[in-house]
């Protein structure tokens, strides 16, 4: 078939071979755009994009590299092209150091600061119906390692997740960002002791079994639900890290963290509706403040990290839309 107007041959895509060779791959560059962007937003819509890039190029591709390994160059290269028209996204604690006050107010951040978003592991699991499913190792989803990679430069996240992560050989990854093996192993050894910098003690951590996870989980919710500083102060590790968005304020130590919720967020018994789910691998909840008129009004997510001894750091995203993204709705009554 040739187009109007030129002799160029126009190749038409088989859309039913188009969707059985590249559908697969849907959840895991999803992971992979979610990775290096720091937001599930922006990562579907580069996915999305992706796609369409993949779709009209795909009568063409002369299969001199695996379908999947064409994917993520497109979708790699998508999201380069992203990160070069948006800042970083951060959490509170990028910003600047801890509040030693418990009893300070917290600080909104100045306006158009870029938070980083959780990712519910739904978006990730090969069963919708079963988050335990994901088609992508937990690890590389912590919430403590995407913020993480926010601090490298867009190719050094590129390498780092396509070597490191992918383990894609040096030579495909050259192809793929259009550069020589030599400058990805300089870029892949730059982006190592970046990450070093950033995270020394990041491999000290002890890691919960999943029913250990679950009950420190459990026993958050109904500390909050309860309005229980008594008992969040028992399920907070010593050094354990508090930080919420929009605030720029965060706090570091058992000493300020459960002072300034019992200050601050706790409120009253019933002020809060928690539901469990998961996010980056981690245990979290769904969260409602309870309005005037008793209606539960959705809040965001809160994403905890969880080690052996207790709850180590908390992630609170007050942002309403994210509930949704999760797959709940906007408001909630008890159950």
């Amino acid at each position: 078939m040739t187009s109007g107007g030129s002799d160029r041959e126009t190749v038409v895509p088989d859309s039913e071979a188009f969707v059985r060779d590249t559908e697969p791959f849907r959840r895991e560059l999803l992971a992979h755009c979610y990775r290096m962007l720091g937001s599930v937003d922006d990562a579907t819509d580069v996915v999305q994009e992706a796609y369409l890039r993949a779709w009209r190029s795909y009568g063409a591709f002369e299969g001199r590299s695996s379908v999947r390994t064409w994917l993520y160059q497109i979708a790699t290269n998508a999201c380069l092209t992203a990160l070069a028209h948006h800042s970083r996204r951060v959490l509170p604690s990028g910003l600047g150091g801890p509040e030693p006050d418990p009893a300070a107010a917290p600080v909104p951040a100045e306006p158009g600061v870029g938070w980083l978003q959780p990712a519910p592991d739904v978006l990730f699991s090969a069963d919708a119906a079963d988050p335990a499913s994901v088609v992508v190792a937990r690890e590389d989803l912590r919430l403590a390692l995407v913020a993480s990679l926010q601090y490298l430069s867009g190719a050094q996240r590129a390498v780092l997740m396509l070597r490191e992560v992918l383990s894609f050989p040096a030579a495909e990854v050259a192809v793929m960002l259009g550069t020589t093996t030599a400058a990805v192993k300089s870029t892949l050894q730059r982006a190592r002791a970046r990450l070093r910098q950033i995270t020394p003690a990041a491999d000290a951590m002890t890691q919960p079994t999943e029913p250990e996870a679950q009950e420190f989980l459990d026993q958050y919710i109904a500390a909050f639900q309860n309005s229980d500083a008594a008992a969040l102060e028992r399920l907070l590790c010593r050094d354990a890290t508090l930080e919420a968005t929009p605030f720029k304020t965060w706090f570091a130590g058992q000493r300020t963290c459960v002072p300034y919720l019992r200050t601050w967020v706790l409120g009253s018994p019933g002020d809060w509706l928690m539901l469990p789910t998961s996010a980056n691998g981690q245990p979290a909840a769904v969260a409602y403040t309870r309005d005037r008129n008793g209606t539960y009004q959705a809040y965001g997510i809160v994403v905890l990290t969880v080690t052996g001894a207790g709850i180590s750091h908390i992630f609170s995203f007050n942002e309403p839309s994210l509930v949704a993204t999760f797959g709940f709705p906007p408001t909630a009554v008890p159950g």
